[in-house]
């Protein structure tokens, strides 16, 4: 499952400097704005200390993780929406990816230049916010004009449409999708057809990095990110080398769990979303195992390092002592995995 995060956010505010640290890839860095035009794409695996302790068990070959893959956008300026900048460019990158990373520059640095003469954090929120909104009211008008249209014809579905385009229309323009539509989007079908046939923008899950110290942060600007209710995280990256928890929480805002397996040729971690059932694990394997799913062999990775620590000295594999203290469980195509899972496909 690919997985896919857009940095964002204005020109000279540390995007290419946190593509650097993330990836450990050398990427242009310069004091002027539009130095990167291209977006830089970086692998980064996802940190998960399960891995190494299952490996060191089953004297695994090789441990491979679950990674996500980094774009650094160019930066997006006031008017993007109309192609300021190189806002066009920016704006069909951005619809690539998964979800978003939007840095703020909060740091202080003069020599730094600033794309609107002055540091201003809540303005710069604003500013992104406002550009990814109004290129998404163009996309939903541009669908809006044909599903009048459609519902002129006076076909029930055709009317249901166009009135959920109206609602969505309507949130964007207030600034973002309410509680009510956020609610149909996972309920309803047509809304979720519509929204991944539209790729909106503001719809993408976000994660903001203040780029600063905690003193940098204004109140206001901590408050204005819950309020979308999205996650920030607070870091100066002229300082640090590595940000793991950016990377974790980048996973953890799709919505998306890993399960594990484990043997003498690896130990894995394997992406799939929250809430899916054994045979979709499967199908993450390979799709086969889908098709010809039997039934899943489970276990909790720390029952299974328990079941380790227990058979040293007696001979016997923390299979064998984990299926003798009733930890492992065998499980159909209804049981929903959990993140942590450590399973064995049986298929036809």
């Amino acid at each position: 499952m690919k997985l896919s995060i857009g940095i964002v956010g204005l020109p000279n505010v540390g995007k290419s400097t946190l593509f650097k640290i993330l990836t450990k890839q050398e990427v242009n860095i310069a004091n002027y704005p539009f130095a990167t035009i291209d977006p830089n794409v970086g692998v980064v695996p996802v940190p998960d200390e399960r891995l190494e302790k299952l490996t060191k068990l089953s004297n695994s070959k090789k441990t491979i993780p679950a990674v996500v893959e980094f774009y650094d956008i160019a930066g997006l300026v006031k008017g993007a929406n109309k192609g300021e900048g190189l806002g066009n460019q920016f704006l069909s990158h951005i619809r690539e990816v998964n979800a978003i990373v939007q840095i703020i520059r909060c740091f202080r640095q003069s020599d730094i230049v600033h794309v609107e003469g002055e540091i201003n954090p809540l303005r710069d929120f604003e500013i992104i916010r406002t550009e990814l909104a109004l290129k998404d009211l163009e996309t939903v008008e541009k669908r809006l004009n044909k599903a009048e249209a459609d519902a002129r014809t006076g076909k029930k579905e055709f009317i249901e449409i166009y009135e959920i385009l109206k609602k969505i229309k309507n949130d964007i323009g207030e600034g973002n999708l309410s509680n009510e539509t956020i609610s149909l989007i996972r309920t309803n079908k047509e809304y979720n057809v519509l929204i991944k046939e539209l790729n909106l923008l503001s719809v993408k899950p976000q994660l903001f990095l203040l780029n600063g110290n905690i003193e940098d942060v204004s109140g206001d600007l901590k408050r204005k990110i819950k309020e979308l209710g999205a996650v920030y995280i607070i870091a100066d990256l002229s300082a640090i080398k590595e940000i793991p928890e950016l990377i974790q929480k980048a996973y953890q805002i799709l919505d998306l769990i890993s399960f594990l397996t484990t043997g003498e040729d690896e130990t894995r971690a394997w992406t799939i979303p929250k809430g899916a059932k054994a045979p979709e694990a499967a199908g993450a394997i390979h799709t086969d195992f889908q098709k010809n799913f039997i039934r899943a062999e489970v276990i909790n990775w720390e029952k299974l390092m328990s079941a380790g620590n227990t058979s040293t000295g007696l001979g016997q594999s923390p299979w064998a002592i984990a299926k003798q203290k009733g930890w492992l469980r065998l499980e159909g195509k209804d049981y929903v995995v959990q993140d942590g899972d450590v399973i064995v496909i049986r298929h036809g």
